[in-house]
């Protein structure tokens, strides 16, 4: 199945929505801008550790499909922190291959 980066944007945000309406359930008050981005560090450091299993470097069982699920994770945090932030992520990623392409010729 190939889907586009916009199909991928639209549906990050539809399951943020969703995770906002469980957060007003469970705590009253939806998480902050400031709150997702811990959740994404968190995350970002379990990547870490799954890629130390995989590289057989840290004992970790399951670290093959929790490294998937932690990458597809990840770019889902960014997405989202990105959209909360203001910045369109399809602009930012855009600018920053053609600056690093520049940097690199």
């Amino acid at each position: 199945m190939s889907t586009t980066f916009d199909e991928i944007i639209e549906r990050s945000l539809e399951i943020r929505k969703k995770y906002h309406e469980l957060e007003l359930h469970h705590h009253g008050s939806k998480w902050s801008v400031e709150e997702d981005a811990l959740a994404y560090l968190t995350d970002a450091g379990l990547i870490g550790r799954n890629v130390m299993s995989q590289q057989e470097r840290w004992p970790k069982l399951d670290s093959e499909s929790e490294l998937k699920h932690k990458l597809g994770e990840n770019i889902w945090w960014l997405i989202v922190i990105a959209e909360r932030s203001g910045i369109d992520i399809k602009k930012a990623m855009n600018s920053f291959l053609e600056k690093t392409e520049t940097l690199l010729e």
